[in-house]
């Protein structure tokens, strides 16, 4: 695949990655995907093909519940984003994830969703 645009690039990584990093029923995978306005995680297990477990600045109880000034496109919504998803990955007995960045730098929101995951009790 030839890099020609932003986009090119990040699904190249994405997919390089991809090989590497695979989730099992023991230990799935703890995917971000980030866009301009909202970001969004999920707990996948490859193996079964399933999602666990999710969070997204999109739904509309997240939204409700963000703080004040937190929004999918800032550190505050991706850091509450990733306390989400963690608490609802702890709901279903999962305490170990692998996890993929999906392409982005492991930067801003993608590091606080991570930090975030971490400090609520996901082991990665």
């Amino acid at each position: 695949m030839k890099v020609k645009t932003k986009k090119d690039r990040r699904r190249r990584i994405a997919l390089r990655k991809r090989k590497i990093i695979k989730g099992t029923s023991e230990r799935p995978r703890l995917a971000v995907f980030r866009s301009l306005c909202h970001i969004s995680a999920q707990v996948i297990d490859d193996m079964a093909g399933t999602t666990v477990a999710s969070a997204s600045s999109t739904e509309p109880t997240v939204k409700a519940g963000l703080a004040a000034g937190a929004r999918g496109g800032n550190v505050a919504g991706a850091q509450a984003i990733g306390q989400l998803v963690a608490e609802r990955a702890l709901e279903k007995g999962i305490t170990n994830v692998v996890f993929d960045r999906g392409g982005f730098l492991y930067h801003g929101r993608v590091r606080k969703v991570a930090d975030a995951a971490r400090d609520a009790g996901l082991k990665f």
